[in-house]
């Protein structure tokens, strides 16, 4: 087994040196020899924030020493939060952070290309920006021969998928750890569900069902002071580009369930969707829900729903149909004859966010390559991708056409000067996809 120091030397020697390219020779030496785990942050908002807190809670030596966002204003908001006297919910006792936060003046980068100088600092990278840049941030990431923890999804549009799918076999060529957080791979209720689903434990599954409805998220008003691109960037969610739609953004945990269950991606998809509450001029251009029925291989099919409408059930979930039984809920399964042979308590269940932290920096200190998710989170996000398809254009969507779509979500240029493809009318409405009008393909 490979020293912590010798796996990173190997990593680096892999990719040519990459891993220390653009540092001063002093900062590479100590870089190799300072025995710390280094951690840089892309992305400070909430999640990227808690990924990082994550990272650090482990029980391994590391260290957070880099930061970059567009807005210096998150990424001070984030720093504030990480230095914090008292983080007693995270920690479970009193205590803090601060001892391995080591981030000084010259490692906070701002800007459209702050995430080069900062992956160039750490040893491991976390990716948690809006999704539509995972992509060109993924690239760098093992470009550099770093290990990663990236949250999904994974990409936005067919163009950004073919780029991870790339990345990801550089990736493990260089043995690179990528954790990616779909973390119900890593929560202990789904691993034995799924464990004992893909065992036959309900016979060959014919059906899954998919939910993720909620109520209503944050909108930030516009500000006088915002050009377009800046206010786009604030609002991420509500822009193609930026979240890839809620499909992409959020029901992608529920849809890489069924994946991973059935061991398969859907073959197509075809469905419905619109803006039925969610029609101002706040709310961008994305949909507020869609209902898509995914078919696999074998002839099985998945049904899906998300919604974030106010006022309507709650419902994120999964369960699955088979020819000896169902599996009604992530731990339950109930054979034909309706006697319960599983049940899973999972109250007392890790926090599986703090799983998939926990066993990245346990591969990492050992020295140990472990884990390889892009790959499947890549073909996760595809297949949400491909149902956005489906519900915009109203036609059905193969999984081979979605992937080699030439249709690019992304700005020509990022430049906060720059223009985002779509925008606003005269009324300040942006226009929105219209099924049997709208081309995807």
């Amino acid at each position: 087994m490979k020293s912590r120091r010798d796996f990173l030397k190997t990593s680096a020697a892999l990719t040519g040196g990459a891993m220390l390219s653009g540092l001063p020779l002093a900062q590479a030496a100590q870089s190799l020899s300072d025995d710390s785990i280094k951690i840089a942050l892309i992305g400070c908002g909430g999640r990227g924030t808690g990924a990082a807190m994550q990272a650090l809670i482990t029980p391994h030596n590391v260290k957070l020493v880099a930061m970059a966002d567009v807005f210096r204003s998150r990424l001070d908001e984030s720093y504030k939060n990480l230095n914090a006297d008292d983080l007693t919910d995270w920690l479970g006792k009193e205590g803090n952070l601060k001892a391995k936060i080591d981030v000084p003046e010259s490692n906070k980068f701002v800007g459209f290309d702050a995430y080069k100088q900062a992956i160039a600092l750490a040893d491991v990278v976390i990716l948690c920006t809006p999704p539509g840049f995972r992509p060109t941030h993924f690239e760098e990431a093992v470009r550099q021969g770093k290990q990663v923890f990236m949250e999904k999804p994974v990409a936005v549009d067919g163009p950004g998928i073919r780029r991870v799918l790339a990345a990801a076999e550089e990736a493990k060529r260089q043995k690179l750890n990528v954790v990616v957080g779909l973390q119900r791979h890593y929560q202990t209720v789904y691993r034995k569900w799924v464990d004992q689903l893909q065992n036959g434990a309900i016979g060959d599954i014919v059906a899954s069902r998919v939910y993720w409805n909620m109520g209503a998220l944050w909108v930030h008003p516009r500000r006088p002071e915002q050009n377009e691109m800046q206010y786009q960037l604030d609002n991420w969610y509500y822009f193609t580009w930026l979240c890839g739609d809620h499909i992409v953004e959020q029901h992608v945990h529920n849809l890489d369930v069924s994946n991973w269950v059935k061991n398969a991606y859907p073959v197509r998809a075809y469905g419905s969707g619109g803006r039925q509450v969610r029609i101002g001029k706040e709310y961008g251009e994305i949909f507020d829900h869609h209902v898509v029925e995914y078919e696999y291989a074998d002839g099985s099919r998945m049904f899906s729903q998300c919604r974030q409408i106010p006022g309507t059930r709650d419902s994120v979930t999964e369960a699955f149909h088979g020819t000896n039984g169902s599996a009604p809920e992530p731990g339950k399964i109930i054979d034909k004859n309706g006697t319960v042979r599983m049940s899973h308590d999972s109250k007392n269940d890790p926090n599986p966010y703090q799983v998939e932290h926990d066993e990245l920096f346990a591969a990492i200190a050992k020295g140990e390559y472990k884990f390889a998710d892009a790959e499947n989170a890549a073909k996760s996000t595809l297949t949400a991708i491909m149902g956005r398809m489906a519900t915009y254009s109203g036609q059905i969507i193969e999984f081979d056409a979605a992937l080699n779509s030439q249709i690019d979500l992304m700005p020509e240029k990022l430049d906060w000067n720059a223009s985002p493809k779509v925008l606003p009318g005269a009324d300040g409405l942006y226009p929105c996809a219209v099924p049997g009008v709208t081309k995807v393909i």
